[in-house]
């Protein structure tokens, strides 16, 4: 596999990570990783937890009122493949109507095809509790600083530097409006479904509004890195 990038050691050497599939079957519990207190939340809904997977981090309410901030630590490094492209490719949903809400949808009403087209996607996320100084900011990203709503962008990392300034020109954000994007904003994050020189990810902010916003933009766009005139070959 060429996307092979993280193992686990074995008498026999080391091989492949567990996947989605087998961890979520209870491959670690007999890894000696049970009863050590590692869970850091348990959430109602498991569709919600996979989206958290997918972002990379999130911010949870917990039962009593307090906030709690995680975000990522590792991961498994198998290949990510989302779920839009796994039902769009098992002719469940056109690819032209793929957004976040119309996964949830289906899964809403598949609830007995969860697991089956969630394992396909084997990436597996983990995470660690982040510190909450200021519920009112963004997660912490790859550069180490904040997310900024509407500022911030992911990029692949193997391609662009953080900190680089990008223009974003587009005929609009969604593709529910009609209104121009032009905005400037700033590489702060990167994700592993991220690749290639022209493709970015806006961090549309916290709570559902914003998740509903980001849930919808999947709009091709004019993508300008910012540099200065002296690193100009």
């Amino acid at each position: 596999d060429p996307y092979f990038a993280f193992g686990r050691a074995t008498p026999n050497g080391p091989v492949e990570y567990f996947d989605r599939g087998e961890i979520e079957r209870g491959a670690l519990v007999g890894k000696g990783l049970a009863g050590k207190g590692l869970e850091i939340a348990w959430l109602a809904d498991k569709i919600d937890a996979f989206f958290i997977h997918v972002q990379g981090a999130a911010r949870l309410t917990m039962t009593d009122g307090r906030f709690c901030r995680v975000t990522y630590a590792a991961k498994s490094g198998q290949r990510f493949t989302g779920p839009g492209k796994i039902l769009s490719e098992l002719g469940e949903i056109p690819l032209e109507a793929v957004t976040m809400q119309s996964v949830r949808a289906w899964f809403k009403a598949h609830p007995d095809r969860i697991d089956e087209i969630l394992w396909r996607n084997r990436s597996y996320i983990f995470f660690r509790e982040a510190a909450v100084d200021d519920p009112e900011l963004g997660p912490i990203a790859g550069a180490k600083v904040p997310l900024t709503p509407g500022r911030s962008v992911a990029v692949d990392r193997l391609l662009h530097t953080f900190g680089t300034p990008f223009y974003i020109d587009g005929p609009s954000l969604t593709a529910f409006d009609d209104k121009p994007f032009r905005r400037l904003m700033i590489a702060q994050d990167t994700g592993s479904a991220i690749t290639g020189p022209a493709r970015g990810d806006l961090f549309a902010g916290t709570g559902h509004a914003a998740g509903e916003i980001a849930g919808v933009v999947r709009n091709p766009a004019d993508f300008y890195a910012l540099i200065p005139r002296q690193l100009v070959p």
